[in-house]
């Protein structure tokens, strides 16, 4: 890495724009990244399927990832693709820390007996269509899950009765951007990410500052396990309710103002960088620049 830098990306709402899933506003700042070698772990509730192809059209070859947590994904032949518990996981190798696709929707089966959930396994690819906006390819992506399973619910707060329904049998909800997710109980992009950054810093034995970039409540984990969390507002412009240190806000909302904000935190870092070589040596390892 060209800037000890490690950034965990949050994508629809945050790195991509929430109606047209578009990134262009990052563009300029995506291709500084890939300059200056700095891996862009992208953090979402996305499938594996899905971050595949979004690492194709971002050019993207680093590690990533998938659904909220559930298991950290290495490219072949990356550098910590043999780390310890990592298995083959089509073509990839990958660190799972979920509970498996088929434990998640045989405890779903319940919940649905009991309350009027539908999830994606209930759903044709028309209706998953239909209620993302997402095209036909990426729709059928979606579908292809391994450890979680979101789920829409008619009113807009989900009861208690379903989160304990959940917990009693070892699993946990959490708030998207679009649906509820249901997975298994101590997933957490936060989880994902400390560990993602324990491999690369055992790996490199260099100091690295920690970034990550969210808009919805499920970011909360992730924000908190990063030395620079940076929050990005909803499309009418206002933010979460995330109480966090430190905690930044982008100027816009989605790929513009993920891609003003990166800039701005390479900037600072570049600078600090240059600061510590003119003064000697400064430890600041997980720390965020001076403001």
């Amino acid at each position: 890495m060209d800037l000890p830098l490690l950034i965990f990306t949050d994508l629809d709402g945050t790195l991509l724009d929430h109606q047209t899933y578009s990134f262009e506003g990052a563009g300029q700042t995506l291709r500084r990244l890939r300059e200056c070698s700095i891996p862009l772990i992208l953090t979402s509730s996305k499938t594996r399927a899905e971050i595949l192809k979004l690492q194709e059209r971002l050019g993207l070859n680093d590690p990533f990832i998938a659904e909220n947590g559930g298991g950290i994904f290495f490219p072949p032949g990356h550098a910590l693709s043999d780390v310890a518990g990592a298995i083959p996981f089509n073509g990839h190798r990958g660190v799972v820390l979920g509970k498996p696709y088929a434990v998640i929707r045989a405890i779903f089966a319940n919940l649905k007996r009991k309350f009027h959930v539908r999830g994606f396994g209930d759903m044709t690819v028309d209706e998953i269509m239909q209620h993302t906006g997402l095209n036909r390819e990426a729709a059928a992506l979606a579908a292809q899950r391994d450890f979680t399973e979101p789920f829409l619910f008619p009113a807009e707060e989900l009861p208690e009765e379903v989160e304990k329904a959940a917990a009693d049998a070892g699993l946990a909800v959490t708030r998207g951007g679009r649906f509820h997710h249901l997975m298994g109980a101590g997933q957490d992009k936060g989880r994902a990410v400390a560990e993602t950054v324990r491999l690369f810093q055992e790996k490199t034995r260099e100091q690295i500052i920690t970034v990550g970039l969210g808009d919805a409540p499920n970011d909360f984990s992730m924000l908190q396990a990063v030395a620079i969390p940076v929050l990005l507002p909803g499309p009418d412009g206002t933010f979460a309710d995330l109480d966090i240190h430190r905690l930044r806000r982008a100027p816009f909302p989605g790929s513009r103002g993920w891609g003003m904000i990166v800039a701005r935190i390479l900037d600072e870092v570049a600078q600090q960088r240059c600061d510590d070589g003119n003064a000697g040596p400064r430890n600041t390892t997980g720390s965020a620049p001076n403001r």
